[in-house]
């Protein structure tokens, strides 16, 4: 028998005044999923990111499942497009963090040291991190992320403005929370980051959901409705 999902979505809808940002989605996000979300600017991708996570209200449903066999609620964590840091060492960003979650004091030191270490920041332990590169940045808020040891990461667009050797260090860093078995749900612009890091893809514009499908289904394009497979052709009009 299947598990229950993580999270599930049901006739939601959110809007921002008169804009209608997602018109009933219907969604369920399921555990070890690598969740890509896609579609023109304007489409709903990050509407539908911070929905899931919780951080906005919505109508319809939104319900989160306890996690089998522990009988718990999934924890989650964001990675933003534009992460906020504080002018703070390196360190001291990711301590805030296991602080604000309520981590106990005496797990900080050795979670914060592993973190970085696990991004490769260790020795920018100290470095103030508003001096860091827009990639070594990037790396923090993963560590920041990674050290709340959560069971779903949400990315909004996380390798955006990067240069492609920043690109590919995040990149990679995202495939390996993937194989220690985190939950990732992603938004990208970008189609080839999409088949190389997800195994599922969500497709939207104008805040509907067009496809929903297994990323190699998703590319191969068979089984799209017209709307996506010119979104992958590159030539569905974004929404204005």
């Amino acid at each position: 028998m299947r598990p229950p999902p993580l999270i599930s979505l049901q006739g939601a809808g959110v809007r921002y005044g008169a804009t209608l940002a997602l018109d009933r989605i219907d969604l369920n996000l399921q555990r070890g999923d690598r969740l890509a979300l896609v579609g023109p600017n304007g489409s709903g991708k990050s509407t539908l990111l911070r929905l899931l996570h919780g951080l906005l209200p919505c109508d319809g449903e939104r319900r989160v499942h306890s996690l089998q066999p522990e009988g718990r609620l999934p924890k989650c964590a964001m990675l933003f497009q534009r992460p906020f840091l504080l002018n703070l060492p390196a360190a001291w960003n990711v301590r805030v963090g296991l602080w604000l979650r309520g981590v106990p004091r005496a797990e900080h030191a050795e979670r914060c040291a592993t973190a970085l270490q696990r991004v490769g920041l260790a020795r920018l332990a100290q470095r103030p991190a508003r001096e860091l590169s827009g990639g070594q940045q990037q790396r923090l808020a993963l560590a920041r992320a990674w050290a709340l040891r959560p069971d779903v990461l949400f990315l909004d667009e996380p390798t955006a403005s990067l240069d492609p050797g920043a690109k590919r260090e995040v990149e990679a860093l995202i495939t390996e929370l993937a194989a220690d078995g985190i939950t990732l749900v992603m938004s990208t612009h970008n189609l080839g980051q999409a088949k190389r890091l997800a195994s599922r893809v969500v497709c939207l514009d104008q805040g509907r959901l067009l496809a929903d499908l297994a990323v190699d289904r998703f590319f191969d394009g068979a089984s799209l409705p017209e709307a996506a497979r010119l979104f992958v052709k590159g030539e569905l009009e974004w929404a204005t």
